[in-house]
């Protein structure tokens, strides 16, 4: 089979009735491309019919795969999958609920050819109820003033990326949300782009509000990858730094008590605070200094990405343009 330029990522639960037209709309969408595509379908654990609807289609049609996972796994866990299995320099990624517009996939791809390696969505009408859209906002802002990547919906399905993108940033617990800030950190060029919203036509949402708190945790985990994933020290030996000068702060002036009053200290419960206080620092700086050992060890590389421009690229570029 020829190798897709573009492959197409859609994660699935219980999808069952919303699957056939999101086949038939992708389709359409890409039947202008004239790119060679793939579709894979993740099929999240779900407990309907949408991994039997997967199969008759992929084998119906070469260019969709499918992909089950034994148990409800989490969004994240789900593109890890997919990705793992991907073959086009290009992907788009999009929910299967039929909210996403496949009609919108041509249009992200244009953005994709003028260089972005980005391109992610921006619900502006969105079809949701009240509840979802308000804390959708106070998280797209606290996003922004944390990662430093200003956009309006970090957390929107539909994306189109160069697939090195995904390959590189994490893919676990909640990151997905993150994927815009995490590729930012790593020097990708991301762009928002506004795109059509759509009413859910089937089936109910699989996300409570539990989903905010583990939002709220992940977001701890993205700020510090992005802000001090490659100077851990400087996370850890701050706050060790802060508590030990509030700590001695603590201790200095009870101890002027002690030299200059008749008053004792050695019950007070300041004087626990102020030791406490320079334990805890020492192990912060302590902690700092093992993590930047751990990352000498581990190697910085990882996350940089070095683009070499010589006559020998000149040259070969020439040639290939030539044949």
């Amino acid at each position: 089979m020829t190798i897709p330029e573009v492959s197409l990522l859609a994660p699935a639960k219980d999808e069952r009735d919303s699957l056939p037209k999101l086949f038939a709309e992708i389709s359409e969408a890409m039947a202008g491309q004239h790119r060679e595509w793939e579709l894979v379908i993740v099929d999240d654990g779900s407990t309907d019919d949408s991994w039997q609807v997967i199969t008759e289609h992929a084998a119906r049609d070469p260019r969709i795969r499918g992909i089950r996972l034994r148990r409800n796994f989490g969004k994240a866990a789900a593109l890890a999958a997919g990705v793992s299995e991907l073959r086009g320099e290009l992907m788009v990624t999009l929910d299967a609920d039929l909210q996403d517009d496949p009609s919108e996939i041509p249009r992200l791809l244009a953005e994709l050819d003028s260089g972005t390696d980005l391109v992610s969505g921006h619900k502006a009408q969105r079809k949701d109820p009240l509840g979802k859209r308000l804390p959708s906002k106070v998280f797209n802002w606290f996003t922004g003033l944390i990662t430093g990547l200003r956009l309006s919906d970090h957390n929107c399905g539909l994306k189109a990326a160069r697939t090195e993108v995904y390959r590189r940033v994490p893919l676990y617990g909640e990151l997905h949300r993150y994927i815009p800030a995490l590729a930012h950190q790593l020097g990708y060029r991301v762009v928002e782009r506004t795109v059509n919203h759509r009413a859910r036509q089937h089936g109910v949402s699989k996300y409570g509000l539990e989903r905010y708190a583990r939002g709220a945790l992940d977001l701890l985990t993205v700020m510090a990858l992005t802000r001090y994933g490659r100077r851990p020290a400087h996370l850890f030996g701050g706050l060790g730094m802060l508590a030990g000068t509030l700590g001695t702060l603590v201790l200095l002036y009870l101890t002027g008590v002690w030299l200059f009053t008749e008053e004792s200290i050695g019950t007070r419960p300041l004087l626990t605070l102020g030791i406490l206080l320079e334990i805890f620092g020492v192990q912060m700086i302590s902690l700092g200094l093992l993590a930047e050992l751990v990352l000498h060890r581990t190697g910085r590389e990882h996350d940089v990405t070095v683009l070499v421009a010589d006559q020998t690229t000149r040259t070969a570029n020439s040639a290939q343009h030539a044949s």
